[in-house]
C-alpha cells in the first residue's frame, strides 16, 4: 500500500497535467497567435511541463513522508487545480485577460507553496523553483500574448 502512495503522490501532477493535455490540445493555437519576444517553440512545452509536473510530484511526496500539515496540501492541491484550469480558460475558452489573473493567481500560490516547504522540507521547497521560473516565463507570455492579440 505504500508503494501506490508513493507512485501516487509523485505521478498525480504528470497523469493529470497529461489528461490535460490531452483534453485541450484540439483547441490549442499557440503557433498561430502573435507571441511576444523569446516565446519558446511549442515543443518545448509538454517537454518542460513533464518534467515540471514530475518535480512537483516528488516534492510532495518527500514533504509528505516528512509531515501531514493540512495547509500545505491544501495549498498544494489548490495550485494543482488552477494551474490546470489555466489550460482551459486559455486555450480553450480564449479569455486571455482572465488567463493574466488566474496565472497571477497561480504564482502566488506557488509562491506560499514554496513558503511552506521552506518551513517543513528545504528539498522540497527547491524542487519547485523550476516550476516558479517557468511560471513566470508563462505569465510573460500570457500578458504578451494578451496585448498582441
Amino acid at each position: 500500500m505504500k508503494i501506490l502512495k508513493t507512485l501516487f503522490y509523485i505521478f498525480f501532477p504528470l497523469v493529470v497535467g497529461t489528461l490535460v493535455g490531452i483534453a485541450t490540445r484540439p483547441y490549442i493555437e499557440y503557433n498561430t497567435l502573435n507571441k511576444p519576444i523569446f516565446s519558446p517553440p511549442s515543443i518545448v512545452f509538454p517537454i518542460v511541463w513533464s518534467i515540471l509536473y514530475l518535480l512537483i510530484g516528488i516534492s510532495y511526496y518527500l514533504f509528505k513522508r516528512k509531515d501531514d500539515d493540512f495547509k500545505t496540501t491544501y495549498v498544494y492541491y489548490l495550485q494543482l487545480f488552477v494551474n490546470y484550469l489555466w489550460s482551459f480558460i486559455f486555450f480553450v475558452f480564449q479569455y486571455y485577460f482572465f488567463s493574466i489573473i488566474w496565472i497571477i493567481l497561480l504564482d502566488v500560490l506557488v509562491v506560499i507553496l514554496f513558503i511552506l516547504y521552506l518551513k517543513k522540507s528545504k528539498v522540497s521547497a527547491y524542487l519547485i523553483i523550476p516550476y516558479m521560473i517557468w511560471l513566470l516565463i508563462a505569465t510573460y507570455l500570457t500578458i504578451g500574448i494578451y496585448i498582441l492579440n
